[in-house]
């Protein structure tokens, strides 16, 4: 049930990427280790301290829901190990949670004992990064009587690259959409088109 679940989440989240709709990152929680209380207690903070989280990034989270769950906790709860107060508590067995804020996130086990031997992470959610974005055109009329200063990310268009019309957006959207269905239907149905 969890791989199709899991499979189910990566198509989404594909889908949503070539439709441009992605937020963020996908962070899998202990990446093929998963949420376990298997190896070594610092697998979680060690896993934390090489990632960088920004708003809007997923985490994602996948366990045996018969022997674990996720609770997310408030600070105090967390260095106690307390998840009976958990601000949510989640249970699917394949979970994947919005930063939606930055600052801490603090996750745990729920399962009495297990926050205590390392099934429990703190995660640190930086601001989403800025977007350089493209200033519509100008008439004539409106341009400036001296040269705007130098931007330190040019547009496509000033680095080489082709500048992109409303027109040249919608084609390539609906081809995205196109190619996105048509993924969704062969992993889902087993039809392709």
């Amino acid at each position: 049930m969890a791989s199709t679940k899991t499979r189910m989440a990566f198509l989404l989240t594909m889908l949503l990427a070539l439709l441009g709709l992605s937020l963020g990152a996908v962070h899998k929680v202990g990446d093929a280790s998963g949420w376990t209380i298997m190896g070594d207690t610092d697998d979680y903070a060690n896993w934390a301290s090489t990632r960088t989280f920004h708003v809007g990034d997923s985490l994602l989270f996948e366990y045996n829901n018969e022997y674990h769950d996720v609770v997310e906790v408030s600070h105090d709860d967390f260095e106690s190990c307390k998840g009976t107060s958990g601000i949510a508590t989640y249970a699917s067995g394949s979970d994947i949670i919005t930063l939606e804020r930055p600052g801490h996130y603090y996750f745990l086990c729920g399962v009495p004992g297990h926050c205590q031997i390392g099934q429990r992470v703190d995660i640190l959610v930086q601001p989403a990064p800025s977007s350089t974005s493209i200033a519509p055109s100008t008439t004539p009329s409106a341009l400036p009587s001296s040269p705007p200063p130098a931007r330190a990310n040019p547009p496509p268009s000033a680095q080489g690259g082709p500048a992109q019309s409303g027109a040249l957006s919608l084609i390539s959207f609906n081809s995205q959409l196109s190619l996105a269905l048509s993924l969704v239907a062969f992993f889902v149905f087993g039809v392709a088109f």
